[in-house]
């Protein structure tokens, strides 16, 4: 007697894949954001960081945050294309804050490190160390 094994997935062996790919799924794409995040903080603080080394520079050299010709900053990170965050500095003669913060909306809207300041005295806002882990 011949008889036909039957070829393929059963129902159930599908389904178990499916369960297990979606189990993996959960678990990596929150730690593949979390890991993009980490790395938009890290990028927004250097850009930040080396703002304030220009504008360190240009007050050695002309006496004032904002005398002379002020140096061109960074205004936007990433440096280029889609901003997450918009960057502002507030210059005077003895001081300076620069300030970023993320695009509403954007994918670091909501994160603790939304809002970030940085000032001549290296007075760093906000406190939390991931935000300024580099």
């Amino acid at each position: 007697m011949n008889q036909r094994r039957g070829q393929g997935f059963s129902l159930i062996e599908i389904m178990l894949v499916v369960v297990i790919i979606a189990i993996l799924a959960g678990i990596a794409l929150p730690a593949y954001q979390e890991h993009v995040r980490q790395a938009r903080r890290a990028e927004v603080a250097g850009i930040l960081l080396e703002n304030a080394q220009r504008l360190e520079r240009h007050y050695v050299r002309h006496g004032g945050y904002d005398a002379g010709t002020v140096p061109q900053l960074t205004l936007q990170s990433p440096a280029s294309g889609t901003p997450l965050y918009i960057l502002h500095a507030a210059l005077g003669a003895e001081s300076f804050t620069l300030t970023a913060t993320a695009v509403p909306g954007g994918l670091m809207a909501g994160d603790p490190c939304a809002s970030y300041s940085l000032d001549q005295i290296n007075q760093r806002t906000p406190a939390d160390s991931r935000c300024w882990r580099r």
